[in-house]
């Protein structure tokens, strides 16, 4: 393996529009396009080879990989200005790397075919919003989508804290300071508290990790910041309750009321496959905090909150998952096969009859 090897194969990433690149010792590279994993053509990789990768990664970030490192993340950039985040892992003695591609513009609610409903959000003086879902259902371009909204329609001074940076943001109305941790900070925690001293009007967290992190945060909001981040989270409910079960049972009554009174909205994500199975669209879960959804939260009468998103749809444009997916079905956008697999719910097509 040399660098001119690995930037083409990380060119044909982009090229093809894959979502991920792995790089596994005894294995060729494989692609993830669509959804599905695809095994490359090219030759088995060897220890040499995939040390000879995290090292170039390493490199371009002006650092080198911890001797005793067992997992790390990182960024690597192209010359033509293509991005990936990355992840550095030890595997049965071995090091792995898992490239995820950044698309190279950020795209707007209407390219991504998210809710129209987003541009409202974003529109809170102050308060939490936070974007849910598994791990590659399209959180982080979401969440750039909406600070970028925010960066071509206001003059707000934005703070950034990620790990590592993926989308690099280009100043428009608003003026934005991008930090990563491990380069420019020592932790979420550090650069949540200095961020409060930088004069901030919003301020974006790559993820909710650790109680630190996540009770920071909330102050952060407390104080009149907008404060955006992501969760590993299904939906609304199941997204409180990860906050509120971070802290100790002693204090979860009174973080259910914090949350009740600076909880703006939650946006929740799953990728599905359009009926022709050439491209993914978005299925999204919007709660907004109501004075009847801030009632669930304080009271922790979850279950509920599903049941007020669907009642909220026409008054606050509110949508539960099933609505959404429903809502495809019946445009011809996705398959019942498909729907059913991502929904939770086990009357799913009995829902579909009686709309």
């Amino acid at each position: 393996m040399d660098i001119k090897t690995l930037n083409q194969i990380l060119e044909i990433a982009f090229a093809k529009r894959v979502s991920d690149v792995h790089f596994e010792v005894n294995n060729p590279p494989f692609f993830r396009a669509h959804g599905q994993l695809l095994r490359s053509k090219l030759a088995s990789l060897k220890p040499e080879d995939t040390k000879f990768i995290a090292a170039t990664i390493m490199k371009n970030n002006n650092r080198d990989l911890p001797p005793d490192f067992t997992e790390f993340d990182a960024s690597y950039s192209l010359d033509n200005s293509g991005r990936f985040r990355v992840s550095i892992f030890k595997q049965r003695g071995n090091i792995g790397i898992v490239m995820r591609v950044i698309p190279p513009e950020i795209g707007d609610f209407q390219k991504l075919k998210l809710p129209k409903v987003l541009s409202e959000i974003v529109k809170a003086p102050n308060g939490l919003i936070l974007v849910t879902g598994p791990t590659g259902n399209g959180k982080s371009t979401t969440l750039a989508s909406m600070i970028n909204y925010i960066n071509e329609k206001y003059a707000y001074n934005i703070i950034t804290i990620e790990d590592p940076i993926e989308f690099l943001f280009s100043a428009a109305k608003s003026c934005i300071i991008q930090r990563e941790v491990g380069i420019d900070t020592a932790d979420f925690g550090s650069a949540l508290k200095a961020s409060l001293r930088m004069d901030p009007d919003v301020i974006m967290v790559g993820e909710l990790r650790d109680l630190e992190t996540i009770d920071a945060c909330i102050k952060a909001a407390e104080t009149g910041h907008l404060v955006f981040s992501t969760l590993h989270t299904q939906n609304a409910a199941s997204t409180i309750n990860r906050i509120v079960g971070h802290f100790p049972p002693d204090s979860q009554e009174i973080v259910r009321q914090r949350l009740a009174d600076i909880l703006v909205a939650t946006v929740s994500l799953r990728l599905v496959e359009d009926k022709s199975g050439e491209s993914l669209i978005p299925v999204v879960e919007v709660m907004r905090t109501t004075t009847t959804i801030q009632a669930c939260i304080r009271d922790g009468n979850l279950e509920e909150i599903e049941g007020h998103i669907e009642k909220g749809t026409a008054q606050y444009q509110m949508q539960s998952m099933d609505q959404h997916l429903i809502q495809l079905c019946n445009k011809g956008l996705i398959s019942m096969r498909e729907a059913k697999r991502v929904s939770n719910s086990m009357d799913l097509e009995r829902k579909l009859t009686f709309t």
